[in-house]
């Protein structure tokens, strides 16, 4: 990858993340107290709905940047190698970029949303209090609870979304005869982040469960499978996709976000 390549994929990825995180931060407020052991009303219903957000704030920018780094740089060095040069295996080289570019991301991503999590879970704690609080309970470990759990969240989902929304842009850009604009970039993201949201909703119950657990809990020490068991006997089927309908919805209008602000930045400063 070129420099100038590098520098608008850090930059675009980088101002994407924070458009869409801030933009759409009073849903994902919503979807954390619905997937929370303690309840939406009780986690503090729709009060607060900006509690945890200066965490977004901090963490959004080089999350993204990381992340579409990662992703650029991965699909163009799979993309120079004769294995993956084919038009066919594009789609594989698109979820390896991808994988890894959430690996990347998430050591950013991770103690962000740990913190912002536990704060819109507790309205009455400050971002600051929080982050205290958990390096006073748990130390630097805490901040990175749920890591494994989150990455095995984002994999599958990346799995899902960029091939298909690459896909969808390859499709409609033959169809119409030429690259597409911005807006239907934009379009195809949130269609992909959507199917995308709803396949993986239970491992983002199971994500959210872990981070909000406290230390010692069972929940705080156990894995994905053992947390989705656990789930469905007490909850059943609808607690595997409990905030699904927030959960897609802020994905899907995040993807349009995200990707259409990810594209227009990026094609401007190339």
């Amino acid at each position: 990858m070129e420099r100038r390549q590098f520098i608008a994929s850090l930059v675009a990825g980088g101002c994407a993340g924070m458009c869409v995180d801030l933009t759409l931060f009073p849903l994902d407020t919503i979807k954390t107290r619905l997937q929370s052991q303690q309840g939406f009303h009780k986690a503090g219903g729709f009060r607060g709905i900006y509690a945890g957000v200066p965490s977004a704030a901090v963490g959004s920018f080089p999350n993204a940047a990381a992340f579409f780094v990662t992703y650029e740089c991965t699909k163009s060095l799979l993309g120079a190698s004769g294995a993956f040069a084919a038009p066919r295996t594009a789609p594989v080289s698109h979820m390896l970029a991808a994988s890894l570019g959430e690996i990347v991301a998430c050591l950013i991503r991770v103690p962000t949303e740990v913190v912002k999590q536990r704060t819109q879970a507790s309205p009455s704690s400050t971002t600051y209090n929080m982050l205290l609080a958990t390096l006073r309970e748990e130390g630097v470990r805490g901040l990175y609870r749920g890591y494994g759990s989150t990455v095995l969240r984002e994999i599958p989902f990346s799995l899902v979304q960029f091939p298909l929304w690459e896909y969808l842009k390859t499709l409609w850009s033959k169809r119409q005869g030429h690259t597409l604009h911005s807006w239907q970039s934009a379009v195809c993201g949130a269609f992909a982040g959507a199917v995308a949201a709803f396949v993986t909703t239970p491992l983002d119950v199971a994500k959210t469960r872990i981070m909000l657990a406290k230390a010692g809990s069972a929940t705080a020490g156990g894995n994905i499978p053992t947390v989705l068991c656990d789930v469905w006997r007490s909850k059943g089927l609808p607690g595997l996709f409990a905030g699904s309908v927030p959960r897609m919805a802020f994905i899907s209008v995040g993807g349009f976000i995200f990707l259409g602000a990810y594209e227009k930045v990026r094609h401007t400063l190339l």
